[in-house]
């Protein structure tokens, strides 16, 4: 397998991390060579949080190259725009957990926030296709279950299967919430 390329994004306190470590373990689990690394910036403020996660004989470093994400992961509207500007190569996809998180600039009325419209027009001017992921989760750091499951239903990662996704999810998932994250997973997984 040629790398296969995935920058996963969102804002501090989301399950960025769980979410990238969910997907280089399966990978692991699924046979795949997989390199992996995490960006905090300033997550405990409610910063921008990335993951990095590369899968594949030629990926040699952990970094998803600029114009070189065949996938991009987003928990959150406005960074699926970030990122897809910034990582996202033409033909590739980009799936987003709908929600927004908005910062003071939209709150004080001086800039607009993006619509689901919007990130896919822009997201079709990049050279790939965007696909908002909805679920309905009672705490944000569920969220990542979701587009996981949904990254299972729609077999987006190539050799990766949904069992494996699932079984390394109910691993590493924090034991309070393992089943509800399960369930999340599971409704998300439905083809």
């Amino acid at each position: 397998m040629s790398s296969f390329n995935v920058y996963i994004c969102g804002v501090g306190g989301q399950g960025v991390g769980l979410l990238a470590a969910a997907l280089a373990q399966a990978a692991d689990r699924a046979g795949l060579k997989v390199i992996s690394c995490d960006t905090h910036g300033l997550a405990q403020r409610g910063g921008v949080v990335s993951s990095h996660v590369r899968m594949g004989e030629d990926a040699l470093t952990p970094l998803v190259p600029e114009g070189g994400a065949d996938l991009v992961l987003a928990l959150e509207r406005l960074e699926a725009l970030r990122g897809a500007a910034q990582y996202l190569k033409k033909g590739g996809k980009v799936f987003y957990y709908d929600t927004a998180y908005q910062p003071v600039s939209v709150r004080r009325a001086e800039a607009a926030y993006p619509s689901v419209e919007d990130v896919e027009k822009a997201v079709k001017e990049l050279g790939g296709t965007a696909a908002p992921v909805r679920a309905a989760v009672r705490d944000p750091r569920m969220q990542n279950a979701a587009l996981l499951g949904r990254l299972a239903a729609e077999g987006a990662v190539p050799g990766l299967a949904a069992g494996v996704m699932e079984e390394i999810l109910r691993e590493i998932a924090p034991a309070a919430s393992l089943e509800e994250n399960l369930a999340i997973f599971r409704a998300a997984a439905k083809p």
